[in-house]
């Protein structure tokens, strides 16, 4: 293994008093900006009925946010609620530049547009955690730490800013567990949610999005992670969060508020004001309450006076922003215009580089995190049983078969190879749509490059994918008394395993173009069953019209290998009656043949190529966002 790869486990006892001295103030203060961020998608065409025709199609396009502004500063940290549907996630992606499509309006940093120092300056905590459930705490931000931190800091530096996040989260005590996920028990959610945002404050970001964070926390819970990103945020950095129904205390911890209702806003400001101005348009609480479910009730038509009609209310509050808020908000930026460029945006300790770390660097992280994450995968003792008891169940149904019974050999080649097309390629199907979440997150990041993490999931996979038909050949080989040469044997061997290799490429193609397991494994099934039907084995004869899907399926290639790693040209066997006759000749293998070894390793090896190039190519859609702000 490189000597980038820091071994984890030796690095749990770094003192903890190192995590005291990091991230007390950002380096790089930032003041976000936007104003009139407008926001709109095309749905789904729909036919309707016409007098003049019988049905046409009508494209319609929803307007998701409706010229939305405000300003927030470092040492500031904005609330944005509403209502399912209001917008408000939507914008919180636009503001952290991963929104691309029809987005207009004006949004800057420190007066300047999306750029990759502002991406490496940006932390941005998805709603769902996604992490990998079998690492533990330390190993998540540790290996995340090796990834993202530059190269001008050393991996005892980039180690020791993983163990002080720990500290300064609070995750000490848990540090050792493994993190979990839905099927495993590990840390408790809130621990959870402070791994997710440690993730994102390694970086030491200046600017800092967080989508619902106290999502499914109790409140206990919910306010130990408001109070650590109020802490963050008096430390010089400026923090935007989406939350949906956060309790008073936690409301009272906003320095800024925003409301959405349907894409429009209702409210930007203090947030210790909120309640004051929703007074002073008519709109006050009837009994004392909650101030943010007063809100969300404001923001779905719901006033003091529930005999009012909601459309009514939304079209008062809105016309209320435009007439008290807007000018303000306006002003507000028209200020900060002046101040733009005096905040210093510090060195850039990237120096210019694309990638944080090398390309050599990156692939022996990610092979290590990966073998470790699937380590559990690898050794497991049901697979491994199913794979040995496949292999004694052929070895003796086909027990010492003899030329004689040429049929039965060709029947246990044929099944070897049916049996090591199907088994990989499912298991192939599962390598990418699980990571889909975590990829598209780190990829988003800026991380790493996909061809890096691409190569590392290739060569964590190879050892089990190698070793159980290894396995399975050793047994079956000798128990079905197959030619007892070490030639043949390699040659055996060496089919199946490239024939395993092709099967998996195709999974991952499969696996990596259609995203969606059930959907994938249907496929599958059907691309290998026509595989096997035109394989040469169950039919002959097969009609020219269709005959060209043999030259494209692996079983004929495989079935030709698989024979010619038994029998010879000119090899004869028992006919009856005496007689001998040739092997080539026989009809299960005259329309295959014996010849032509080389051109079908040839073919395999484009196959093997050809598939992985277009799971690659079909995984570079994922975690590319473009800003697009005008």
């Amino acid at each position: 293994m490189n000597g980038d790869v820091v071994d984890v486990e030796a690095q749990r006892d770094v003192p903890e008093s190192n995590g005291h001295a990091i991230l007390k103030m950002a380096k790089r203060p930032v003041t976000l900006k936007f104003q009139d961020v407008v926001y709109k998608v095309k749905s789904p065409k729909r036919k309707t009925i016409s007098l003049k025709k019988e049905s046409q199609s009508e494209s319609l396009e929803r307007v998701i946010l409706k010229g939305v502004s405000g300003v927030v500063r470092p040492s500031e940290m904005l609330a944005m609620l509403g209502p399912s549907g209001s917008g408000k996630t939507t914008l919180l992606t636009a503001l952290g530049g991963r929104l691309g499509g029809n987005l207009k309006g004006s949004i800057s940093y420190n007066g300047k547009p999306f750029s990759k120092q502002t991406k490496r300056n940006t932390g941005f905590v998805t709603q769902d955690d996604v992490l990998y459930a079998h690492l533990t705490v330390t190993e998540t931000l540790v290996y995340t730490a090796l990834l993202r931190l530059p190269n001008t800091m050393t991996k005892d530096e980039k180690i020791r800013q993983a163990e002080g996040v720990i500290v300064q989260l609070g995750l000490t005590r848990c540090k050792s567990s493994i993190v979990g996920g839905h099927h495993l028990r590990g840390v408790s959610g809130g621990e959870r949610k402070r791994v997710s945002i440690g993730q994102e404050m390694l970086i030491d970001p200046s600017l800092l999005f967080l989508d619902e964070p106290t999502s499914g926390l109790d409140s206990t819970t919910a306010q130990r992670i408001v109070s650590t990103l109020s802490e963050l945020a008096n430390g010089g950095r400026t923090v935007v969060m989406t939350i949906h129904q956060p309790s008073s205390r936690l409301f009272y911890m906003f320095h800024k508020v925003m409301l959405l209702s349907e894409g429009n806003a209702l409210y930007f400001g203090n947030g210790a004001q909120v309640m004051d101005y929703f007074e002073s348009v008519g709109y006050a609480p009837s009994v004392a309450m909650n101030p943010a479910d007063f809100l969300l009730d404001l923001a779905n038509g719901v006033g003091p006076d529930e005999t009012e009609d909601h459309v009514i209310v939304k079209e008062k509050l809105i016309v209320s922003y435009k007439n008290k808020l807007a000018n303000k908000v306006k002003e507000e930026l028209e200020e900060e215009e002046d101040k733009d460029g005096v905040v210093c945006e510090g060195n850039d300790p990237y120096k210019g580089e694309e990638w944080p770390t090398t390309w050599w660097q990156q692939f022996s992280v990610l092979l290590k995190r990966g073998l470790k994450e699937r380590k559990h995968e690898s050794f497991d003792m049901l697979k491994i049983a199913e794979i040995v008891l496949v292999a004694l169940l052929a070895g003796l149904l086909w027990w010492q078969s003899k030329i004689s019974n040429l049929q039965d050999q060709i029947g246990l080649l044929y099944f070897t190879s049916g049996f090591w097309g199907f088994f990989p390629l499912f298991e192939a199907i599962f390598t990418f749509p699980p990571e889909r979440m975590i990829l598209s997150k780190e990829r988003s990041s800026g991380m790493y490059r996909l061809s890096s993490y691409f190569m590392a999931r290739m060569a964590s996979d190879l050892p089990m994918e190698l070793v159980l038909p290894t396995i399975f050949v050793f047994i079956t080989y000798w128990m079905a008394g197959l030619e007892p040469t070490v030639t043949s044997f390699l040659h055996y061997l060496f089919t199946l395993l490239l024939t395993i290799l092709v099967a998996q490429g195709l999974g991952l193609a499969l696996g990596a173009l259609v995203m969606d397991l059930k959907s994938a494994t249907t496929l599958g099934s059907v691309i290998m069953l026509t595989f096997l039907l035109a394989g040469g084995f169950y039919v002959q004869h097969i009609p020219k019209f269709i005959s060209w899907i043999k030259y494209v399926s692996t079983s004929n290639y495989n079935y030709k290998l698989l024979l010619g790693s038994q029998y010879q040209i000119g090899e004869t066997y028992p006919c009856g009656n005496g007689k001998e006759c040739l092997v080539a000749d026989f009809p299960s293998i005259k329309n295959v043949g014996l010849d032509g070894q080389v051109n079908s390793v040839i073919a395999l090896v484009v196959m093997f190529v050809a598939y992985r190039l277009i799971a690659y190519v079909a995984l570079m859609r994922i975690g590319v966002t473009k800003n697009k702000t005008a």
